[in-house]
């Protein structure tokens, strides 16, 4: 994935405004429920997203202390056709050709 190719979008919630199940699959877990949600093109191998979820869970349990039971992941995949990254061109037309801009 080209470095430039990052966006994130951080959303904190006080308290009742987030609800989840803290049992939900037989997992016990804490008032610190993190959601990773990622959105992304259509491609990557169940071996690639098993990788990535494993990462995730051990960075954020290496780097920030938390419990990877509070850790929930889920992914949205999609193509070129669900998506417009600037100037409200139509993805598929440009298919990862850079902008002249920067």
């Amino acid at each position: 994935m080209p470095q430039d190719e990052l966006f994130n979008l951080v959303s904190e919630y006080r308290d009742g405004e987030f609800f989840c199940d803290r049992g939900f699959n037989g997992i016990a877990r804490s008032d610190a429920v993190i959601v990773v949600e990622i959105t992304m093109r259509r491609g990557r191998s169940d071996a690639m997203k098993r990788a990535l979820y494993a990462a995730i869970a051990q960075n954020l349990e290496t780097r920030a202390e938390i419990s990877p039971k509070d850790i929930f992941i889920f992914m949205h995949e999609n193509d070129y056709s669900d998506w417009s990254v600037g100037n409200g061109v139509f993805a598929m037309e440009i298919a990862q050709q850079r902008g002249t801009d920067i």
